[in-house]
């Protein structure tokens, strides 16, 4: 906890250091390496935002890793708990030319940061995501291909089929779900519940699957809300069967509230989508 110590540091620069630029670059600069900067440097942003980003774009060969993070944390466009960058969201060609520079950097601290920021990036314009991905890939290092698969990670789990296309999962699997089992079939809220089934490849070559689940949660309106759990990814062989089984926790979260009522769950195959039946939870 000790470099919170520098926390009101930042949220002072934040609000008084507007009218001093130089000098607010210098201290969050320094700060960023003992803290960070992240969210003090958005309402430069904001504010002087071509010079912000020309300070960015030098501090994006910085010797200091936690400064070259900054570069693309400072800049995601839906950055949690901080403000948005609503003129990022927009158009976030600005960003876009930060991260060039970020996408082959030594940290994986700083890589994983960069393949966050084109997530945000990808759930106001997921086309630009999926374009970004298919230009960075060809010829890509194991490191840029990690970066690549996590900042389509969310974009693969809503089932988005450009994003599915380039992690090599487009095609419609042929494969059929067998031996579904959802227990127990009536929950309380507070337990668990435990999805399994099989899979079983149908034909007689090898196919490539991305396997997960969805439960569609009831909300307070009486409305569903999909919730979607990685399961796997693998090569299935011809003819061969896999069996999958996850539990579930049904206790109160600080992100999720349970309701009563009937869940339906969902088997998400190269994000094709085939039920595998329902539970019904009570309140506890």
């Amino acid at each position: 906890m000790a470099p919170f110590f520098y926390l009101p540091h930042t949220c002072f620069v934040a609000e008084f250091g507007l009218g001093h630029f130089e000098a607010s670059m210098r201290a969050q600069h320094l700060l960023t390496q003992r803290f960070t900067a992240e969210f003090s440097i958005r309402p430069f942003l904001q504010h002087h935002t071509q010079a912000t980003l020309d300070r960015l774009a030098q501090w994006a060969t910085d010797s200091n890793h936690h400064v070259r993070r900054l570069v693309s944390e400072g800049t995601r466009p839906r950055l949690p708990w901080g403000q948005r960058l609503r003129a990022f969201q927009q158009d976030p060609t600005p960003v876009l030319a930060l991260l060039e520079k970020l996408k082959d950097d030594p940290e994986l601290y700083v890589r994983r940061s960069v393949a966050n920021n084109l997530n945000d990036i990808g759930k106001d314009h997921p086309a630009v995501l999926v374009d970004t991905a298919r230009r960075w890939l060809p010829g890509a290092s194991p490191e840029r291909r990690w970066l690549v698969e996590h900042a389509l990670r969310f974009a693969a789990k809503r089932g988005d089929a450009g994003a599915l296309d380039v992690l090599g999962f487009g095609a419609r699997a042929q494969v059929a779900v067998v031996q579904p089992r959802i227990q127990p079939a009536v929950a309380q809220v507070g337990g668990a519940v435990e999805v399994a089934f099989e899979l079983h490849n149908t034909q007689a070559h090898a196919q490539d699957v991305l396997v997960d689940f969805c439960i569609h949660f009831v909300k307070a309106s009486g409305q569903t809300a999909p919730k979607v759990f990685k399961l796997k990814t693998t090569t299935l062989a011809p003819g061969a069967a896999l069996a999958f089984r996850k539990r579930v926790s049904l206790a109160p979260m600080t992100t999720r509230v349970h309701h009563p009522g009937t869940h339906r769950v969902e088997v998400l195959v190269n994000g094709v989508a085939q039920p595998l039946g329902s539970f019904e939870l009570l309140a506890a």
